[in-house]
């Protein structure tokens, strides 16, 4: 497992413990651990959506589970983030569908145009691109994810509009 060290402080604020018991609830005493993947998300969104190991460690603590039990999950999902990342994550479907459709040439597109290879944010932290896993939206094709909404039958006009929309803060990235 890559360990890259960055340094992010622990928050666990009254209202995010509040939420992650909320989730807890859901399921018997002895399942705590059923409610780690919801856990993990509300405890990424509220650290600047990313997971360091100590946050990592923190949710085991929580759940009173084994560390290794989260970071099998947060390496295995592509939506949990073991580091900092870009404000604006251009998530690329790579699956069937969407190669057959030209997603491949629309990420290098973007990667060209943001200045940047695949992983690895701006300079100026605002963008990143990467390429996941079937986003269950193969009829959109080619799409990606960007913040809690898909962006569908792109192409390098509408990347390049979406791209300026980021730089102007006209996109909604949460649904909350």
């Amino acid at each position: 497992m890559e360990r890259t060290h960055h340094k992010q402080e622990i928050n666990i604020t009254d209202a995010l413990m509040a939420r992650i018991n909320e989730l807890i609830c859901h399921y018997p005493e002895d399942k705590r651990k059923s409610a780690l993947l919801p856990v993990l998300h509300e405890v990424q969104d509220a650290h600047d959506n990313w997971l360091s190991i100590e946050l990592q460690d923190r949710v085991a603590e929580i759940l009173n589970i084994k560390p290794v039990e989260v970071y099998e999950v947060v390496t295995f999902y592509t939506m949990y983030n073991r580091r900092p990342i870009g404000k604006y994550m251009f998530e690329f479907c790579q699956t069937s569908s969407c190669c057959l459709r030209g997603t491949e040439d629309l990420m290098d597109y973007t990667c060209e145009k943001l200045g940047v290879g695949i992983g690895e944010p701006t300079a100026d932290g605002l963008f990143e691109v990467r390429g996941v896993e079937c986003l269950g939206a193969c009829g959109y094709a080619p799409m990606m994810q960007l913040g809690d909404f898909y962006q569908e039958h792109l192409t390098k006009d509408k990347i390049d509009q979406i791209i300026a929309d980021c730089r102007d803060n006209k996109i909604i990235l949460h649904d909350k």
